[in-house]
Protein backbone atom coordinates (compact mmCIF):
# COMPACT_ATOMS: atom_id res chain seq x y z
CA UNK A 1 0.00 0.00 0.00
CA UNK A 2 1.18 3.50 -0.85
CA UNK A 3 2.57 5.67 2.46
CA UNK A 4 1.97 8.73 0.82
CA UNK A 5 -0.67 10.75 -1.03
CA UNK A 6 -0.95 14.09 -2.61
CA UNK A 7 -4.60 13.60 -2.25
CA UNK A 8 -6.21 10.89 0.00
CA UNK A 9 -9.76 10.49 -0.61
CA UNK A 10 -11.99 8.72 2.12
CA UNK A 11 -14.79 6.68 0.83
CA UNK A 12 -15.57 4.49 -1.71
CA UNK A 13 -18.63 5.58 -3.80
CA UNK A 14 -19.75 7.23 -6.67
CA UNK A 15 -18.11 10.69 -5.16
CA UNK A 16 -14.78 9.11 -3.98
CA UNK A 17 -14.42 7.06 -7.36
CA UNK A 18 -15.46 10.65 -9.31
CA UNK A 19 -13.24 12.75 -7.72
CA UNK A 20 -10.59 10.07 -8.06
CA UNK A 21 -11.38 9.99 -12.00
CA UNK A 22 -11.61 13.63 -12.61
CA UNK A 23 -8.53 14.45 -10.56
CA UNK A 24 -6.88 11.77 -12.86
CA UNK A 25 -8.16 13.39 -15.34
CA UNK A 26 -6.73 17.15 -15.04
CA UNK A 27 -3.44 15.61 -13.97
CA UNK A 28 -2.76 15.65 -10.62
CA UNK A 29 -0.14 12.67 -9.43
CA UNK A 30 -0.54 11.18 -5.80
CA UNK A 31 -4.24 10.05 -5.69
CA UNK A 32 -4.99 7.39 -3.24
CA UNK A 33 -8.62 6.28 -2.37
CA UNK A 34 -9.40 4.33 0.31
CA UNK A 35 -13.01 2.40 1.36
CA UNK A 36 -13.52 0.30 4.25
CA UNK A 37 -15.64 -2.34 2.19
CA UNK A 38 -16.18 -2.67 -1.36
CA UNK A 39 -16.60 0.19 -4.04
CA UNK A 40 -20.46 1.04 -4.22
CA UNK A 41 -20.76 -0.45 -0.54
CA UNK A 42 -22.65 2.96 0.84
CA UNK A 43 -25.39 4.93 -0.47
CA UNK A 44 -24.33 4.55 -3.94
CA UNK A 45 -25.20 0.52 -4.47
CA UNK A 46 -27.93 0.89 -2.70
CA UNK A 47 -30.52 3.64 -4.68
CA UNK A 48 -32.95 3.86 -7.14
CA UNK A 49 -30.43 5.49 -10.00
CA UNK A 50 -32.73 7.75 -10.27
CA UNK A 51 -31.17 11.14 -12.37
CA UNK A 52 -32.84 14.30 -12.85
CA UNK A 53 -33.40 18.23 -13.53
CA UNK A 54 -36.63 18.56 -12.34
CA UNK A 55 -35.57 20.54 -9.02
CA UNK A 56 -37.29 23.56 -7.16
CA UNK A 57 -33.91 26.13 -6.70
CA UNK A 58 -32.64 27.84 -9.96
CA UNK A 59 -28.96 26.66 -8.25
CA UNK A 60 -30.23 23.01 -8.54
CA UNK A 61 -31.74 23.05 -11.65
CA UNK A 62 -28.54 24.18 -13.22
CA UNK A 63 -26.48 21.74 -11.33
CA UNK A 64 -28.26 19.04 -12.33
CA UNK A 65 -28.58 20.41 -16.07
CA UNK A 66 -24.70 20.22 -16.28
CA UNK A 67 -24.57 16.56 -14.34
CA UNK A 68 -27.18 15.11 -16.90
CA UNK A 69 -25.28 16.37 -19.49
CA UNK A 70 -21.61 14.23 -18.22
CA UNK A 71 -23.68 11.74 -17.50
CA UNK A 72 -24.92 11.45 -21.36
CA UNK A 73 -21.03 11.55 -22.65
CA UNK A 74 -19.57 9.22 -19.57
CA UNK A 75 -20.05 5.69 -21.26
CA UNK A 76 -17.47 6.90 -24.31
CA UNK A 77 -15.45 9.00 -21.94
CA UNK A 78 -14.94 6.65 -19.56
CA UNK A 79 -15.01 3.62 -21.94
CA UNK A 80 -17.47 1.78 -20.12
CA UNK A 81 -20.91 1.34 -20.14
CA UNK A 82 -22.95 3.04 -17.25
CA UNK A 83 -26.61 2.27 -18.82
CA UNK A 84 -27.96 5.21 -18.49
CA UNK A 85 -31.22 5.37 -19.96
CA UNK A 86 -33.53 8.71 -20.56
CA UNK A 87 -37.01 7.72 -20.36
CA UNK A 88 -37.92 10.67 -17.96
CA UNK A 89 -39.19 11.55 -14.84
CA UNK A 90 -43.36 11.84 -14.23
CA UNK A 91 -44.06 13.43 -11.11
CA UNK A 92 -47.66 13.70 -10.19
CA UNK A 93 -49.93 16.02 -8.19
CA UNK A 94 -52.57 15.00 -5.83
CA UNK A 95 -53.53 18.51 -4.50
CA UNK A 96 -53.33 22.04 -4.67
CA UNK A 97 -49.92 22.62 -3.46
CA UNK A 98 -48.10 20.26 -5.30
CA UNK A 99 -49.66 21.17 -8.39
CA UNK A 100 -48.79 24.80 -8.15
CA UNK A 101 -45.54 23.77 -7.09
CA UNK A 102 -45.28 21.48 -10.18
CA UNK A 103 -46.47 24.73 -12.39
CA UNK A 104 -43.98 27.16 -10.94
CA UNK A 105 -40.95 24.15 -11.23
CA UNK A 106 -42.22 24.15 -15.31
CA UNK A 107 -41.91 28.01 -15.45
CA UNK A 108 -38.29 28.38 -14.13
CA UNK A 109 -37.00 25.27 -16.03
CA UNK A 110 -38.62 26.60 -19.22
CA UNK A 111 -36.39 30.15 -18.28
CA UNK A 112 -33.56 27.92 -18.01
CA UNK A 113 -33.47 25.76 -21.30
CA UNK A 114 -35.07 22.60 -19.25
CA UNK A 115 -37.62 20.96 -21.28
CA UNK A 116 -40.16 20.17 -18.29
CA UNK A 117 -44.00 20.06 -19.75
CA UNK A 118 -47.09 20.25 -17.69
CA UNK A 119 -49.44 17.63 -18.39
CA UNK A 120 -53.04 16.99 -17.29
CA UNK A 121 -53.74 13.35 -16.03
CA UNK A 122 -54.81 12.04 -19.18
CA UNK A 123 -51.94 13.23 -21.13
CA UNK A 124 -50.16 11.60 -18.01
CA UNK A 125 -51.55 8.28 -18.76
CA UNK A 126 -49.79 8.59 -22.57
CA UNK A 127 -46.76 8.62 -20.42
CA UNK A 128 -47.58 5.48 -18.46
CA UNK A 129 -50.38 3.83 -19.87
CA UNK A 130 -51.20 1.40 -16.40
CA UNK A 131 -51.02 4.51 -14.56
CA UNK A 132 -54.62 5.02 -12.44
CA UNK A 133 -55.31 8.99 -12.90
CA UNK A 134 -57.73 8.92 -10.01
CA UNK A 135 -56.87 11.44 -7.85
CA UNK A 136 -54.20 12.71 -10.05
CA UNK A 137 -54.59 17.00 -10.57
CA UNK A 138 -51.48 17.08 -13.14
CA UNK A 139 -48.27 16.18 -13.74
CA UNK A 140 -44.49 17.30 -15.04
CA UNK A 141 -42.38 15.15 -17.31
CA UNK A 142 -38.43 15.74 -18.58
CA UNK A 143 -37.55 13.36 -21.01
CA UNK A 144 -34.09 13.84 -20.09
CA UNK A 145 -34.27 12.60 -16.70
CA UNK A 146 -33.65 8.84 -16.29
CA UNK A 147 -31.95 6.33 -14.36
CA UNK A 148 -28.85 4.52 -14.54
CA UNK A 149 -26.75 1.61 -12.76
CA UNK A 150 -25.56 3.01 -9.56
CA UNK A 151 -23.00 0.05 -9.59
CA UNK A 152 -21.83 0.64 -13.41
CA UNK A 153 -21.05 4.58 -13.02
CA UNK A 154 -18.87 3.87 -9.71
CA UNK A 155 -16.92 0.75 -11.73
CA UNK A 156 -16.50 2.73 -14.42
CA UNK A 157 -15.10 5.80 -12.69
CA UNK A 158 -12.92 3.26 -10.48
CA UNK A 159 -11.36 1.85 -13.95
CA UNK A 160 -10.79 4.98 -15.54
CA UNK A 161 -9.15 6.38 -12.17
CA UNK A 162 -6.57 3.53 -11.91
CA UNK A 163 -5.87 3.12 -15.68
CA UNK A 164 -4.57 7.17 -14.93
CA UNK A 165 -2.61 6.29 -12.20
CA UNK A 166 -4.96 6.53 -9.21
CA UNK A 167 -4.23 4.17 -6.53
CA UNK A 168 -7.86 2.15 -4.75
CA UNK A 169 -7.39 0.06 -1.86
CA UNK A 170 -10.43 -1.71 -0.42
CA UNK A 171 -11.16 -3.07 3.03
CA UNK A 172 -8.65 -0.47 4.57
CA UNK A 173 -10.46 1.75 6.91
CA UNK A 174 -9.36 5.54 7.66
CA UNK A 175 -9.44 5.23 12.02
CA UNK A 176 -7.92 8.61 12.59
CA UNK A 177 -5.81 11.81 11.21
CA UNK A 178 -2.50 13.38 13.06
CA UNK A 179 -2.78 16.89 12.70
CA UNK A 180 -0.34 19.68 13.17
CA UNK A 181 -0.92 23.51 12.97
CA UNK A 182 -4.24 23.15 11.75
CA UNK A 183 -3.61 21.30 8.87
CA UNK A 184 -3.70 17.01 8.61
CA UNK A 185 -0.18 15.58 8.14
CA UNK A 186 -1.49 11.64 7.84
CA UNK A 187 -4.07 9.53 8.19
CA UNK A 188 -4.23 6.46 10.86
CA UNK A 189 -5.44 3.28 8.72
CA UNK A 190 -6.40 -0.34 9.82
CA UNK A 191 -3.17 -1.29 7.72
CA UNK A 192 -0.75 1.69 8.36
CA UNK A 193 -0.61 5.02 8.31
CA UNK A 194 -0.55 7.34 4.85
CA UNK A 195 1.40 10.62 4.93
CA UNK A 196 -0.57 13.32 3.10
CA UNK A 197 1.27 16.28 1.49
CA UNK A 198 -1.79 18.08 0.49
CA UNK A 199 -5.77 17.20 0.65
CA UNK A 200 -7.78 15.08 2.65
CA UNK A 201 -11.00 14.26 1.20
CA UNK A 202 -14.48 13.22 3.05
CA UNK A 203 -16.80 11.03 1.05
CA UNK A 204 -17.71 8.69 3.31
CA UNK A 205 -21.40 9.77 2.90
CA UNK A 206 -23.49 8.65 5.92
CA UNK A 207 -20.37 8.08 8.14
CA UNK A 208 -18.72 11.92 7.13
CA UNK A 209 -19.96 12.86 10.00
CA UNK A 210 -18.31 10.34 12.23
CA UNK A 211 -15.31 11.01 10.64
CA UNK A 212 -15.09 14.30 10.35
CA UNK A 213 -15.30 14.44 14.03
CA UNK A 214 -12.16 12.37 14.37
CA UNK A 215 -10.89 15.59 12.59
CA UNK A 216 -12.38 17.82 14.61
CA UNK A 217 -14.77 19.30 12.64
CA UNK A 218 -18.89 19.15 13.76
CA UNK A 219 -20.72 18.73 10.45
CA UNK A 220 -24.57 19.05 10.29
CA UNK A 221 -25.42 15.85 8.31
CA UNK A 222 -27.57 13.04 9.89
CA UNK A 223 -28.12 9.43 8.68
CA UNK A 224 -31.49 8.40 7.66
CA UNK A 225 -32.86 4.61 7.04
CA UNK A 226 -34.46 4.70 3.48
CA UNK A 227 -35.69 1.48 2.01
CA UNK A 228 -36.02 -0.20 -1.27
CA UNK A 229 -37.26 -3.01 -3.35
CA UNK A 230 -37.78 -4.88 -6.45
CA UNK A 231 -39.59 -7.35 -7.96
CA UNK A 232 -40.06 -10.00 -10.20
CA UNK A 233 -38.57 -9.15 -14.21
CA UNK A 234 -41.58 -8.17 -16.09
CA UNK A 235 -42.50 -6.71 -19.37
CA UNK A 236 -41.31 -3.03 -19.62
CA UNK A 237 -44.77 -1.01 -19.01
CA UNK A 238 -43.02 1.35 -16.66
CA UNK A 239 -41.05 3.46 -19.07
CA UNK A 240 -40.23 6.69 -16.73
CA UNK A 241 -39.37 7.18 -13.27
CA UNK A 242 -43.04 7.91 -11.42
CA UNK A 243 -42.86 10.17 -8.54
CA UNK A 244 -45.73 10.84 -6.04
CA UNK A 245 -45.56 14.11 -4.50
CA UNK A 246 -48.22 12.74 -2.17
CA UNK A 247 -46.36 10.41 0.04
CA UNK A 248 -42.58 10.58 -1.70
CA UNK A 249 -43.39 7.09 -3.66
CA UNK A 250 -40.94 6.84 -6.50
CA UNK A 251 -40.39 3.63 -8.90
CA UNK A 252 -39.58 2.76 -12.44
CA UNK A 253 -38.69 -0.49 -13.95
CA UNK A 254 -34.66 -1.69 -14.84
CA UNK A 255 -33.42 -2.33 -18.18
CA UNK A 256 -33.93 -6.21 -17.56
CA UNK A 257 -37.48 -5.87 -16.59
CA UNK A 258 -37.80 -5.52 -12.54
CA UNK A 259 -40.07 -2.71 -11.25
CA UNK A 260 -37.51 -1.02 -8.32
CA UNK A 261 -38.94 2.03 -6.13
CA UNK A 262 -38.75 3.21 -2.35
CA UNK A 263 -40.97 5.27 -0.40
CA UNK A 264 -40.22 7.29 3.13
CA UNK A 265 -41.34 6.82 6.24
CA UNK A 266 -42.28 10.49 7.94
CA UNK A 267 -41.50 8.64 11.50
CA UNK A 268 -38.11 7.55 10.44
CA UNK A 269 -35.54 8.70 13.03
CA UNK A 270 -31.63 9.39 12.35
CA UNK A 271 -29.62 6.09 13.11
CA UNK A 272 -27.23 4.00 11.73
CA UNK A 273 -29.63 1.02 10.92
CA UNK A 274 -29.74 -1.08 7.70
CA UNK A 275 -32.38 -3.72 8.21
CA UNK A 276 -35.58 -4.15 6.46
CA UNK A 277 -39.15 -4.16 8.13
CA UNK A 278 -42.52 -4.42 7.28
CA UNK A 279 -43.91 -1.53 7.58
CA UNK A 280 -42.51 -0.44 4.45
CA UNK A 281 -43.75 -2.71 2.67
CA UNK A 282 -47.00 -1.64 3.68
CA UNK A 283 -46.22 1.45 2.79
CA UNK A 284 -44.90 1.21 -0.21
CA UNK A 285 -47.40 -1.57 -1.25
CA UNK A 286 -50.38 0.62 -0.69
CA UNK A 287 -49.04 3.69 -2.47
CA UNK A 288 -47.70 1.68 -5.38
CA UNK A 289 -50.83 0.31 -6.05
CA UNK A 290 -52.90 3.50 -5.68
CA UNK A 291 -50.92 4.58 -8.57
CA UNK A 292 -50.60 1.34 -10.61
CA UNK A 293 -53.26 -0.96 -9.60
CA UNK A 294 -51.61 -3.89 -11.74
CA UNK A 295 -48.73 -3.93 -9.49
CA UNK A 296 -50.97 -6.28 -7.08
CA UNK A 297 -50.62 -9.23 -9.18
CA UNK A 298 -46.75 -9.44 -9.05
CA UNK A 299 -44.32 -10.43 -6.50
CA UNK A 300 -41.52 -8.75 -4.40
CA UNK A 301 -38.27 -10.45 -5.13
CA UNK A 302 -35.96 -8.34 -2.49
CA UNK A 303 -35.82 -5.48 -0.15
CA UNK A 304 -33.11 -3.50 1.48
CA UNK A 305 -32.28 -0.25 3.36
CA UNK A 306 -29.73 2.33 2.58
CA UNK A 307 -28.74 5.61 4.42
CA UNK A 308 -29.44 9.17 3.36
CA UNK A 309 -26.68 11.44 4.67
CA UNK A 310 -29.61 14.18 5.41
CA UNK A 311 -28.39 18.40 5.71
CA UNK A 312 -30.35 20.92 7.52
CA UNK A 313 -31.52 22.20 3.83
CA UNK A 314 -31.07 18.99 2.14
CA UNK A 315 -28.23 20.39 -0.25
CA UNK A 316 -24.74 18.57 -0.23
CA UNK A 317 -21.63 20.31 1.65
CA UNK A 318 -18.69 20.56 -0.99
CA UNK A 319 -15.51 22.17 -0.10
CA UNK A 320 -12.98 23.24 3.08
CA UNK A 321 -13.70 23.72 6.80
CA UNK A 322 -12.64 26.27 8.94
CA UNK A 323 -10.90 23.95 11.70
CA UNK A 324 -8.55 22.35 9.21
CA UNK A 325 -7.09 23.73 6.50
CA UNK A 326 -6.56 20.55 3.91
CA UNK A 327 -9.75 18.63 5.08
CA UNK A 328 -12.42 19.01 2.24
CA UNK A 329 -15.99 17.75 2.54
CA UNK A 330 -18.28 16.24 -0.68
CA UNK A 331 -21.24 14.89 1.39
CA UNK A 332 -24.74 15.04 2.40
CA UNK A 333 -26.64 15.11 -0.50
CA UNK A 334 -29.83 14.42 1.00
CA UNK A 335 -30.84 11.55 -0.90
CA UNK A 336 -29.23 12.20 -4.48
CA UNK A 337 -25.53 12.00 -4.79
CA UNK A 338 -25.76 8.98 -7.60
CA UNK A 339 -27.64 12.04 -9.95
CA UNK A 340 -25.31 14.84 -8.34
CA UNK A 341 -21.83 14.06 -7.74
CA UNK A 342 -20.81 13.71 -11.72
CA UNK A 343 -20.89 17.58 -11.59
CA UNK A 344 -20.04 17.74 -8.14
CA UNK A 345 -16.73 15.79 -8.68
CA UNK A 346 -15.85 17.91 -11.38
CA UNK A 347 -15.71 20.75 -9.55
CA UNK A 348 -14.32 19.62 -6.63
CA UNK A 349 -11.42 18.40 -8.41
CA UNK A 350 -10.69 21.88 -9.96
CA UNK A 351 -10.59 23.20 -6.98
CA UNK A 352 -7.84 20.92 -6.16
CA UNK A 353 -5.95 21.33 -8.98
CA UNK A 354 -6.25 24.47 -9.99
CA UNK A 355 -7.02 26.57 -6.41
CA UNK A 356 -10.24 27.45 -8.26
CA UNK A 357 -13.64 25.76 -9.69
CA UNK A 358 -15.10 27.09 -12.71
CA UNK A 359 -18.26 27.09 -11.10
CA UNK A 360 -18.66 28.92 -7.31
CA UNK A 361 -19.23 26.24 -4.80
CA UNK A 362 -19.78 29.15 -1.93
CA UNK A 363 -23.48 28.29 -1.52
CA UNK A 364 -22.66 24.36 -0.87
CA UNK A 365 -19.93 25.87 2.04
CA UNK A 366 -20.57 24.21 5.64
CA UNK A 367 -20.37 28.16 6.27
CA UNK A 368 -23.92 28.51 4.97
CA UNK A 369 -25.42 27.48 8.64
CA UNK A 370 -23.71 29.35 10.57
CA UNK A 371 -23.95 32.79 8.11
CA UNK A 372 -25.42 32.54 4.75
CA UNK A 373 -28.78 32.46 3.69
CA UNK A 374 -30.71 28.87 3.81
CA UNK A 375 -32.27 27.70 0.42
CA UNK A 376 -33.96 24.73 1.40
CA UNK A 377 -34.89 22.32 -1.68
CA UNK A 378 -38.33 21.18 -2.08
CA UNK A 379 -38.20 18.09 -4.51
CA UNK A 380 -36.07 15.50 -2.30
CA UNK A 381 -37.61 12.64 -3.31
CA UNK A 382 -36.98 10.25 -6.33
Amino acid sequence: MEREANVLIIGGGVSGTGLAYNLAKLGVEGIVLLERNYLGSGASGRCGGGARQQWTTEENVKFMKKSIEILERLPQELKFNILFRQSGYLFLARDEEQLNLLKENVRLHRKLGVETRFLDAEEAREIVPVLNTEGILGATYNPKDGVLFPFALVWGYAKAAKRLGAKIYLHTEARGFKIENGRIKSVFTDKGEIKVKEWVVNAAGAYSKELARKAGVELPNKPYRHEIMVTEPLKLFIKPMVVDLSNGLYMTQTSRGEVIGGIGDPEEESSYNLESGHKFLYLFSRAAIRVIPILKEIRLMRQWAGLYDTTPDKNPILGPVDEVENFLQINGYSGHGLMMAPYATQLLAELIAYGKPSESIERFSIRRFREGEIKAEKAVIG
